[in-house]
């Protein structure tokens, strides 16, 4: 190993350590997506419970003419969190021309496999894979074509997944890449009934149970923790008053899990957060783009009104 990737190492077993002796004890979502969470993650979205896919996709191919329409020819289209980059697919086939699409995701193998099978189903777009954590600073690839503008594609509601704070701090600082006639398709989960946003969280088949524990695989394997991975149990709770779920791994016993020679003790029933998926409202959302220099140019919604695609502009 060398000493850059040492010290990135390093970093981020502090990072964790940090947000597991806080109160409550939390974790990065960003941890999720190694190349197993990656496929896992694949899985939940194919499950009959979890609708944020199944609506999502519905509503880009419904509309994915006028999707490109706003977009227009010729952009850098740069998804974040690209996955296997399946919705994107939709968006492509309708766009007339592009300058390049690139895909940024935390998840190395997982993405180099997607931007590979994607390049040879689309030969005649540039695909520039960029491995990152969007959460984080990063550059934009250059492509070979002079782009009219950078449209960042954004689905999945993973926007949710931050704290109002930190998604100001993303949506600011995409408008800042993005530049003068930048635009933002982003996917928006909306509030709705309880028990759909509960059970899409604790699906009968218990692949997000498996999804969530595989955090704590991912630190075993990667960042020398000794995490008893059968002694934490899946749990997410919608909180009404933060109009969120919470997903939380908690432990059944009292222990002590060692990282990287950094000591954690647990409490018997205590709980680490490992993501928060917050639910807006269209004018609550739209309010919030605002601020953060963005206005909200179009919507598009399904039928029942469970989720939403917005088409933002930078101001």
């Amino acid at each position: 190993m060398n000493q850059l990737a040492k010290q990135t190492t390093s970093s981020a077993v502090s990072e964790i350590v940090r947000g597991l002796r806080g109160t409550p004890k939390q974790l990065s979502p960003a941890l999720f997506y190694d190349q197993r969470g990656s496929r896992l993650f694949d899985q939940i979205c194919e499950l009959p419970e979890y609708y944020v896919t199944r609506v999502e996709t519905a509503i880009l191919r419904e509309h994915a003419p006028a999707i490109a329409r706003a977009i227009g020819d010729d952009a850098l289209l740069v998804e974040l969190g690209s996955g296997s980059s399946t919705k994107t697919r939709l968006v492509l086939d309708a766009l007339a021309s592009i300058a390049a699409y690139v895909p940024v995701d935390i998840s190395r193998e997982h993405l180099f496999a997607s931007a590979a099978a994607l390049a040879n189903d689309y030969p005649s777009i540039d695909v520039l894979p960029l491995c990152a954590d969007f959460l984080q600073p990063f550059t934009l690839p250059r492509a070979k074509q002079n782009p009219a503008r950078v449209v960042f594609f954004f689905p999945g509601s993973t926007i949710g997944n931050l704290d109002a704070t930190h998604a100001k701090k993303l949506l600011t600082r995409l408008r800042s890449l993005a530049g003068r006639g930048g635009g933002l398709v982003i996917g928006v989960d909306l509030v709705k009934d309880a028990n759909v946003l509960r059970a899409a969280y604790n699906d009968a088949a218990a692949v997000t149970a498996e999804f969530n524990r595989n955090v704590l695989v991912h630190l075993n394997r990667d960042y020398g923790a000794d995490f008893d991975v059968e002694s934490f149990e899946h749990e997410a709770v919608w909180d009404a008053a933060q109009r969120r779920i919470e997903m939380r791994l908690v432990s059944q016993r009292a222990q002590t899990v060692m990282i990287s020679g950094a000591s954690i003790d647990f409490a018997a029933g205590e709980h680490i957060v490992t993501e928060r998926c917050h639910k807006y409202t269209l004018a609550g959302f739209a309010a919030m783009a605002l601020a953060c220099g963005w206005s909200s140019e179009k919507v598009w919604t399904d039928a029942d009104s469970q989720f939403s695609v917005h088409y933002l502009r930078t101001i």
